[in-house]
């Protein structure tokens, strides 16, 4: 089973994904609405994280490069609604693996991603 950490500002987003994710079994899934508080909090042994960009107390991209410090193994996938192609390289200079577009055009958009990533 692998497991999957969503930290997003917007509660109806961690919600969203997290029943979307469980529904079938392959994933354990943690949410985060704070990014300080998951980056406290998140464990080492977990395999994907979804993140924001946009969020209050911390931006995803500067937690996107503490989680890459603390945790160097960990897979990211920037999720944002704000697209602008500096902000993708940055995230893929910081180590993203990828990003997927808010609305999302399905949710098996999440679970592809997730899959590509973690093969």
């Amino acid at each position: 089973m692998k497991k999957i950490a969503i930290i997003d500002d917007e509660v109806q987003i961690t919600t969203m994904i997290e029943k979307f994710l469980k529904r079938d079994g392959k994933y354990s899934v943690s949410t985060y609405n704070n990014p300080l508080s998951a980056l406290s909090s998140l464990s080492s042994d977990t395999d994907v994280v979804l993140l924001d960009i946009m969020m209050p107390q911390m931006n995803g991209l500067e937690l996107l490069e503490k989680l890459m410090e603390k945790y160097p193994n960990i897979k990211i996938i920037m999720m944002t609604a704000y697209s602008t192609l500096d902000k993708v390289l940055d995230a893929h200079r910081y180590g993203a693996e990828n990003y997927i577009m808010k609305p999302f055009s399905s949710m098996s958009v999440i679970t592809d991603k997730i899959e590509a990533i973690t093969k």
